[in-house]
């Protein structure tokens, strides 16, 4: 299930008019320009996860919710099954599909991602940052991590902790990609307006 990026920009527009929140406000919130924000929300723009992230934070719900406009119900534990839909979204070759989406408050947002391999694409990947910390385990194909001023190739099994608030960025060197899970650990608690 990828997301349409026009009806997650309604969620997120909705959903800052709901809150009373102005588009300066959440483009501030997310660290980027109004000019760009604006581009998102009216759905002439793509968006990073990790924009996403923010945006759901600002608004006080969880990711899924702005990415299918499902709320997470489940408490006590989530469960999925292989071959069971799990909401996916895609940016930059990129695809994330997010592992325990119906659970409610998380602490952490675990992800099964598809790295694809782009030929030269230390010219055209660029870092990222998003607040807390990461878990990356390797589970198909190798995995190369710049972080700062390392270069570290990840192969099957290999495994990397990180503060994600840093510049880092994750690119699959070989023609068959990389396969990983993320598990990606917010910086706070999440909030109980997840509930709204």
């Amino acid at each position: 299930m990828e997301p349409n990026i026009a009806e997650v920009a309604e969620r997120i527009h909705s959903l800052r008019e709901t809150e009373g929140y102005s588009q300066e406000e959440v483009a501030k919130a997310m660290g980027i320009s109004l000019k760009e924000y604006i581009e998102i929300e009216s759905g002439k723009k793509d968006f990073s996860l990790s924009l996403l992230y923010k945006c759901a934070k600002k608004m006080g719900v969880d990711s899924l919710e702005l990415l299918s406009g499902d709320t997470p119900k489940l408490t006590g534990y989530a469960l999925d099954r292989k071959g069971d839909v799990i909401p996916s979204e895609e940016h930059d070759g990129f695809v994330y599909k997010h592992l325990a989406s119906n659970f409610k408050r998380k602490t952490v947002v675990p992800l099964l991602v598809t790295a694809p391999y782009v030929k030269d694409q230390k010219d055209v990947m660029p870092a990222s940052t998003h607040e807390g910390q990461e878990f990356d385990y390797i589970l198909e194909g190798r995995l190369e991590l710049r972080y700062g001023k390392h270069t570290e190739i990840l192969n099957p099994g290999d495994s990397v902790f990180y503060d994600s608030g840093r510049e880092h960025c994750l690119t699959a060197p070989d023609e068959g990609g990389c396969k990983f899970i993320a598990i990606v650990i917010k910086k706070e608690k999440a909030c109980d307006h997840e509930e709204h």
